[in-house]
């Protein structure tokens, strides 16, 4: 009885100090919230007609009636909606100038509240809307969609709040024979896609969108608005693949246009296993980064039923982007890949803006406008990449194909390098997957409800273990766009340490990590720009 009694006795204290702790946390919470407010307040002009400050269209608290609509508009992956138990921002500001992005970093150093910046709302582990470092508030750039293109000279300015659809929307308005070499996908804000390096169709002809920026507006730690400039080329190289929300806030990018021919060519083909994908697959291995770099060859993998109707079976679809006519394409391929069998009744000539519409998953021949449209299709996802620099052996994909048939909602991407990729080098910016790669594989898996979600993550943990051997190797490499919070930890925490992000930042940037951190360690020694695979510090002794 008397260890009873000790044990509802220690059990009643651990209460009191635990509900002491929160009352006390939140407290804190609420004063450093206020705080902020006040500061903003203070920092933002008023209108001349009437008392409300602007903070008041900025500014939404968890009271405000629009703060989870606005919250969920551009959230893409559900893991990190539908949970009540994920981390909410205190605040959620919509700045429509400047200014007040730069008054929202002063004012959040001052009160010690951690910032997540977001442009577009796709990064795949939720970090521009998620945080475990709490109080912390969220700057949404959804106002930030100023699109200046300048044909002449050849340019665009496009505020980082703006769409890739909405860019190529404004470069296919002034001109047929332009364009820009970015991702397919049309909601990605071009914020963080082009800090994180950006690929798409033409990156093989002219580089990653990072490749393309000449100039950037960001505002850094100390609240000034800084230029490629004024902020020096170790932080403009910096930003080009190193991701922007380790060094401050991006603004806008100011990107080159590349010249695109009046008509390109797109086929596509699928086969299964049965029809003898993978000696198709196999031969692409070794031609598809070799191929001339106006043509892009991307593979992408699918579960689909075998012939019979009855069984699975893998389904490997061939699709060709080619900057030409359809006529010397299938002269191209009929010298590279004569197995494929790729005619001319395979393929569509189309302009430019047309198959950033079929690569967007919309026809050809559907109205522009529909680029535009920043209404998002959310699902259950986890995703992570990987680079190839060896073909993968027959008895590899072997086991790959039946890995892919027992799990469900899988979908796989590879990606051909070489040409334009294989000519820049490792550290021309902070990107550095270049010469050397074969191709790069997505790997992607969907399901409909959160009681799938630990199955399927594991499944796809599974799958990318089995990989280990035909991969990248020291290190395993991997793609910042497709952010991986497995990589170098098991629990989400804020990252402090050197040695502990030096797992996924080598994986990252390789041999370019390095130079990240003493670039982090000048601009922002205090670490305040983080999540949870930012850049380090390094620590003074």
């Amino acid at each position: 009885m008397a260890v009873l009694n000790f044990k509802l006795e220690y059990l009643v204290l651990l209460i009191t100090i635990l509900s002491i702790f929160f009352r006390s946390t939140s407290t804190s919470n609420s004063i450093s919230t206020d705080n902020f407010l006040q500061c903003l307040s203070s920092h933002l002009p008023h209108h001349s007609d009437q008392n409300d400050p602007v903070s008041s269209e900025i500014i939404l608290t968890k009271n405000s009636s629009s703060y989870s609509s606005l919250l969920q508009s551009s959230i893409r992956n559900l893991r990190f909606l539908n949970t009540s138990s994920v981390p909410k921002p205190e605040i959620i500001l919509t700045p429509f100038e400047k200014s007040h992005v730069q008054a929202a970093v002063v004012c959040s150093k001052q009160n010690e509240l951690q910032i997540r910046v977001r442009s577009g709302g796709h990064d795949y582990e939720g970090l521009s809307y998620v945080s475990d470092s709490l109080p912390f508030i969220v700057i949404d750039l959804v106002n930030f969609q100023s699109i200046r293109v300048d044909i002449e000279e050849e340019f665009a300015w496009v505020e980082a709040g703006a769409s890739l659809g909405e860019l190529y929307y404004k470069i296919a308005e002034k001109s047929r024979v332009h364009g820009f070499p970015a991702g397919s996908c049309p909601t990605v804000g071009v914020g963080g896609h082009f800090s994180g390096g950006g690929f798409g169709t033409i990156f093989r002809k002219y580089g990653l969108a990072a490749d393309n920026i000449l100039d950037a507006e960001m505002v850094n730690v100390h609240g000034e608005i800084l230029n490629r400039k004024s902020m020096g080329e170790d932080l403009f190289w910096a930003i080009r693949g190193g991701g922007g929300s380790s060094f401050g806030v991006i603004l806008s990018w100011k990107v080159k246009l590349v010249r695109v021919p009046p008509n390109v060519t797109i086929s596509h083909m699928g086969k299964t296993l049965e029809e003898g994908a993978t000696s198709l697959f196999n031969k692409w291995q070794t031609i598809g980064s070799q191929i001339h770099e106006d043509l892009f060859l991307h593979v992408t993998t699918e579960v689909s039923e075998s012939i019979n109707g009855t069984d699975k079976t893998v389904k490997v679809s061939f699709t060709s982007f080619f900057l030409g006519s359809a006529e010397n394409l299938v002269s191209l391929m009929e010298e590279n890949f004569p197995e494929l069998g790729l005619q001319l009744g395979n393929c569509t000539e189309m302009s430019w803006i047309q198959s950033v519409l079929y690569f967007a998953g919309y026809s050809a021949d559907d109205p522009l406008e529909v680029l535009v449209n920043r209404t998002i299709n959310a699902g259950f996802f986890k995703a992570k990449s990987d680079y190839v620099t060896k073909p993968i052996s027959l008895t590899g994909l072997e086991g790959l194909w039946q890995r892919l048939v027992q799990g469900e909602g899988s979908f796989l991407i590879w990606s051909p390098y070489g040409g334009r990729m294989s000519e820049i080098s490792e550290s021309e910016i902070a990107f550095p997957h270049r010469r050397g790669n074969l191709y790069g594989i997505q790997y992607l898996v969907y399901w409909n409800s959160e009681n799938e979600t630990d199955n399927h993550i594991g499944w796809m943990r599974e799958l990318y273990s089995y990989m280990e051997p035909h991969v990248s190797k020291s290190p395993r490499a991997a793609y910042l766009n497709y952010r991986d919070l497995d990589i170098g930890m098991n629990e989400r925490f804020v990252n402090t340490s050197y040695s502990k992000a030096s797992t996924w930042g080598l994986k990252y940037f390789k041999h370019n990590f390095k130079r990240l951190v003493r670039v982090k360690t000048k601009v922002d020694p205090c670490n305040f720009f983080r999540n949870e695979q930012s850049i380090p510090v390094l620590q003074s002794r």
